[in-house]
């Protein structure tokens, strides 16, 4: 424990320091941090992310960047049940609406923030209160040719859809591995984007995340599920 908080040096670093932490509960983690443990997560929906982010000295915060820029790495609890299958989307990054011609995926914040990600598990149904879920053992990852090639798919179709107007058409359905949704902290928090005809328009912003049938998967193949 004696690593808590302090910013990692290099990837072996930080890895070596999630391993630490895995058998941990998220309330021993915060009780050496001296953060509170909410009862539930339903208004505190990012509060274990920000714990592990602290735990393992991030530093980036909510900027559009990896959470370890100077590393390269990108940190990713993901809730699991015991048998390890993810029990919700990942999410990855607001979707620009505007200004988007010329934007290619080499670029994109999706690509990004997806080229190096330390995924942590955190073992526990919804039912079970948050300082009593466990952490799992980390696994530092980067897209195979093949994982690249489905996200980048994905990611081009959809953002087509959104530079022809079609943003309130797309449906969690679209994409094999990577989807869209409304991002938003209530209805009222809208943004522009283009509409049909090409006119401005008021909209939810929406949110990138990865579907769990490939979240699942990349975890299986990792701890052999």
């Amino acid at each position: 424990m004696h690593t808590l908080g302090l910013r990692p040096t290099s990837q072996q670093y930080l890895v070596h320091s999630a391993e630490q932490l895995c058998g941990l509960t998220l309330a021993e983690v915060a009780q050496t941090l001296q953060v509170n443990v909410p009862k539930n997560l339903r208004r505190n929906k990012g509060w274990i992310g920000q714990l592990l982010e602290l735990a393992l000295g991030a530093s980036a915060g909510s900027k559009p960047e990896q959470d370890f820029p100077e590393l390269g790495v990108e940190l990713k609890t993901i809730p699991v049940n015991d048998q390890g299958k993810p029990l919700e989307t990942t999410f990855v990054s607001v979707a620009p609406l505007t200004g988007i011609s010329g934007l290619r995926w080499q670029d994109s914040n999706v690509r990004n923030k997806l080229s190096c990600v330390l995924w942590i598990p955190i073992i526990g149904e919804r039912h079970v209160p948050p300082g009593e879920r466990v952490i799992g053992p980390p696994l530092l990852w980067h897209p195979s040719s093949e994982e690249e090639r489905l996200l980048q798919q994905d990611w081009e179709e959809i953002m087509e859809l959104i530079s022809l107007g079609h943003i309130q058409s797309i449906t969690a359905r679209h994409g094999q591995v990577l989807q869209l949704r409304p991002k938003a902290a209530n209805s009222k928090a809208l943004t522009e984007a283009i509409g049909a005809k090409g006119q401005p328009i008021l909209t939810l912003p929406r949110g990138f995340y990865l579907k769990t049938n490939f979240t699942g998967t990349l975890l299986a193949k990792h701890f052999m599920l």
